[in-house]
């Protein structure tokens, strides 16, 4: 009953009404009694600034809390750091810097991020990591880094390190949507639309999309859920679709199905999706255009000719290592190989997921990404593949290190919705995100001004490549892609630091090639002579 009130009556304009009637009732006090000038006064101003909150562009909790949302502001003015206290809960769902957050508004805003009093990091911790740098730094003429995608395909494409992770419309709101590619259209970079498919919102703005198809085939799927030819090329043969993304797993649920409950489903969002409206939306665990890695290589072939050699990969959230293992024998055993893959770590977010996958299913980034590369490197195919990594990425120092643990580019989610205002109400699955980021209710994602949020979302793309290529050029290197496990250093305890070279397994090129793996990390001795092209199930 409280939900349906909150949705059918705007509670979040009370103080509002209150001053409103607080006015009316001074009014007639000065009327009939010949009193009540300072209430008259004091209310009537409040009022005005309530008129005034709702109608200004910068500040989305203004919009939608007209009076009161300045209490998050005064707050901050008394104690700067008291930001971040009254913004988020401590009991967050997954621990998330306070420092980071903060860098993300001040970049996003164009506003300075140089702090006095040095490092607020304590250097002596267990696992503080750093970039050694140069004696002789370099210099370079620009930030705009590109990693080539699809190399020999008929449309490859030229790709920022730093993109917009997958998130669907439905997910986000559509004015969420609008500015993102807004955004990444004023700033040249890729906007991945999540599995929820292209919507109008995608469209309106023309920024580079990556299509994501996950498993319930939306926008390409006939009326019984499974894959449709016809209606993949409708959408994968427009020309500001850029990649195809086959999605096997996500790192906040991996192997967990997802259901849009069917009063959510908007006519927007089912024709976006290509179901019914007002019908539940069912995302099933598992592909039913594939069920072994020998057929998932072939479909990954099949969705590329048919959007006409575009650049074609696949993301998921390592889990089975054998699983993992005979995609990539499948790859040998085909000569088929994706473009690109994209590792997403279990760190990553999510609007809504059982407690237990948050927290406790999938491999993180770190571990899955080195998976990943190593067995890549390990069968000789790494440079054919482009890796792409998200989880929790959101500084320049977050990218540079992805990149030594053998990344080509990085997404963010989490720092993109940050530029767009996201306080971390954790209210995303209610319907009631206060700063009309994540919710479908009209009134609500009306105070997310799509101009003015576009621009955010452009300047924190911008402003943290400017940081990357300063870390660049401290390190005396000329692209992102030049940084190595040999440039990050990571301290153990009091006494030790080791670089990450050292630290973390590396599988030397053709390794895996070699009749011979006893030198290889356990991982390798153990499952890959037993993972198969012809299933995903383990040898016995």
């Amino acid at each position: 009953m409280l939900n349906q009130l909150n949705n059918h009556y705007p509670v979040r304009y009370t103080v509002l009404g209150l001053c409103a009637f607080g006015l009316a009732l001074a009014l007639f006090s000065l009327v009939a009694f010949g009193v009540g000038w300072l209430a008259l006064l004091c209310f009537g101003a409040l009022l005005a600034l309530g008129v005034y909150d709702m109608r200004q562009s910068r500040h989305a909790i203004l919009r939608n809390y007209p009076v009161i949302g300045h209490l998050r502001f005064a707050l901050e003015y008394i104690r700067p750091e008291m930001r971040q206290y009254f913004i988020e809960s401590d009991r967050e769902a997954v621990p998330f810097s306070r420092a980071q957050r903060s860098l993300v508004y001040q970049r996003s805003k164009g506003e300075p991020d140089n702090r006095p009093f040095g490092t607020q990091l304590d250097v002596g911790a267990q696992g503080y990591e750093w970039v050694n740098h140069s004696m002789q730094p370099t210099r370079l003429a620009s930030h705009d880094f590109r990693v080539t995608i699809g190399t020999g395909r008929a449309q490859p494409y030229s790709c920022s390190v730093f993109n917009i992770s997958a998130m669907s419309f439905g997910a986000l709101s559509a004015n969420a949507i609008l500015a993102l590619n807004a955004g990444a259209k004023r700033g040249g970079f890729a906007h991945d639309t999540g599995e929820g498919s292209i919507s109008q919102h995608h469209r309106a703005h023309g920024g580079d999309l990556i299509w994501e198809i996950g498993s319930g085939y939306f926008g390409c799927r006939n009326d019984d859920g499974s894959f449709s030819e016809e209606r993949f090329a409708a959408n994968a043969l427009d020309p500001q679709v850029k990649m195809i993304e086959l999605k096997l797993s996500q790192g906040a649920k991996p192997g967990h199905g997802g259901i849009l409950p069917g009063p959510k489903v908007t006519p927007e969002i089912a024709l976006a999706r290509g179901v019914p409206v007002g019908v539940d939306c069912v995302s099933p665990s598992t592909h039913s255009a594939f069920s072994t890695p020998l057929e998932m290589m072939h479909f990954i072939e099949r969705l590329r000719t048919l959007s006409g050699g575009k650049p074609t990969g696949f993301k998921l959230c390592i889990g089975h290592p054998w699983e993992w293992f005979g995609i990539v024998k499948a790859m040998q055993e085909t000569g088929i190989t994706p473009d690109f893959i994209v590792v997403d770590g279990a760190e990553g977010g999510t609007g809504a997921a059982p407690l237990e996958f948050s927290d406790h299913v999938g491999a993180p980034l770190q571990e899955g990404l080195l998976l990943v590369h190593n067995t890549l490197t390990g069968v000789g195919l790494r440079g054919q593949i482009k890796l792409g990594c998200a989880g929790k990425v959101i500084t320049a120092f977050d990218i540079a290190r992805m990149m030594a643990l053998g990344a080509d580019w990085s997404n963010a989610g989490r720092g993109f919705m940050f530029a767009l205002g996201c306080i971390q109400a954790q209210a995303c699955h209610t319907g009631h995100c206060p700063t009309g980021v994540t919710t479908q209710d009209p009134l609500r994602q009306q105070a997310l001004v799509v101009p003015d949020k576009a621009e955010r979302v452009y300047q924190y793309h911008r402003n943290t490549l400017h940081a990357l290529k300063e870390l660049v050029q401290a390190a005396g290197l000329t692209h992102p892609n030049d940084i190595t496990a040999h440039h990050i250093v990571r301290r153990l305890d009091d006494t030790e630091v080791r670089l990450l070279a050292n630290l973390l397994p590396q599988v030397q090129p053709g390794a895996l090639l070699d009749r011979d793996i006893s030198s290889l990390h356990n991982v390798f001795k153990l499952y890959w002579p037993k993972a198969r092209a012809d299933s995903f199930k383990l040898a016995m």
